[in-house]
């Protein structure tokens, strides 16, 4: 568990404020006391900053990591102590269909970031990356020690960051930390182009899913509220070890789970096994095997999952039942 002392009025710096993960994070740095500053790129107002009151309790930096200049003028502004980078452009197919973009968000964005960090001397820095920087791997599954050779458009954006961030530390002695989760998942996200939420969203509607893949990918999975708990755990420990800049730590449920397998899994969870998915078989450009060893983050930081696949699963259609409710409700009323 974060321990409070060390946040209480720490000042955190969180780009990708606005997605997934930051929701969570900002929500939890924010009940633990610290003194959060946020990037935020774009108005989302459904987003977990706005629909839990978050905003009104943290400072709203307005811009993008591309802003080089923005990002100096707040980090030295808010004499920020610890940044945790989670900015990205995250999906695969926006990726292959934009690689410039995904190039210039995912991996400009984190040079310029970083260098940022460098120049306001920073003390710790955590940088979100994924357990598709790997690649393709014949021998799974992924270790840290594994070499990263992504070859799709995101999987590239996603090797190339981890190695600037490594080139940072050790050129520069810039305290960092390298972030590897398998797919997060849980209340919260808003962006439908992923598996889980739109499975839910599909399943509530009454509608079959469609799985742009033959459905016989694996992928391993972490629960949002897990993956706060590995980046908050991570973040203290390099703050008390400087042996672990420059290192990258795998975080996962080491499970690797078959996606027909998956969307069965939260079709019985609903109450709707009866509604059978459509297998498209479209999918290009990803990776058909992956999955994580959290060996090293369990032996070197005590980390563990609070949570199985099948709990967290059990808690995110709850929060999206309630979301999906609440938007009805509110329709209705206008």
């Amino acid at each position: 568990m974060a321990t409070k002392s060390f946040w209480q009025r720490r000042r955190v710096f969180v780009t990708g404020a606005t997605g997934l993960v930051g929701g969570w994070l900002t929500k939890t740095l924010v009940n633990l006391d610290a003194e959060v500053v946020v990037l935020v790129r774009d108005h989302t107002p459904r987003c977990m900053l706005v629909s839990e009151g978050l905003l009104d309790r943290v400072n709203v930096v307005s811009g993008s990591v591309q802003d080089t200049d923005l990002l100096r003028r707040a980090l030295g502004e808010y004499l920020i102590d610890t940044v945790v980078h989670l900015a990205a452009q995250t999906q695969v197919c926006t990726a292959t269909k934009d690689p410039v973009g995904t190039l210039e968000a995912n991996v400009r964005g984190t040079w310029n970031l970083l260098e940022a960090c460098r120049q306001a001397d920073v003390k710790q820095v955590l940088v979100a990356s994924s357990d598709k920087a790997y690649g393709a791997s014949p021998t799974l599954p992924y270790t840290e020690a594994t070499p990263l050779q992504g070859r799709y458009p995101y999987d590239v954006s996603k090797s190339c960051a981890d190695l600037i961030s490594t080139m940072y530390s050790v050129s520069y002695g810039l305290p960092l930390s390298i972030v590897r989760c398998a797919n997060l998942f849980g209340g919260g996200d808003l962006n439908f182009l992923r598996m889980i939420p739109d499975l839910i969203r599909s399943t509530l509607r009454g509608d079959p899913f469609v799985i742009r893949s033959d459905g016989e990918f694996y992928r391993d999975f972490l629960y949002v509220k897990d993956g706060v708990e590995a980046y908050l755990l991570l973040a203290e420990a390099l703050a008390s070890n400087r042996s672990f800049s420059g290192q990258a730590f795998n975080f996962g449920l080491e499970r690797k789970v078959r996606m027909l397998d998956l969307v069965q899994s939260v079709l019985i969870l609903m109450g709707r096994p009866d509604l059978k998915p459509i297998v498209r078989n479209t999918a290009s450009c990803e990776i058909r095997e992956q999955y994580l060893s959290s060996e090293k983050a369990r032996r070197v930081l005590g980390w563990t999952p609070t949570y199985s696949l099948e709990e967290g699963l059990a808690e995110t259609i709850a929060w999206y039942r309630e979301f999906f409710q609440a938007d009805v409700a509110a329709t209705a009323a206008a």
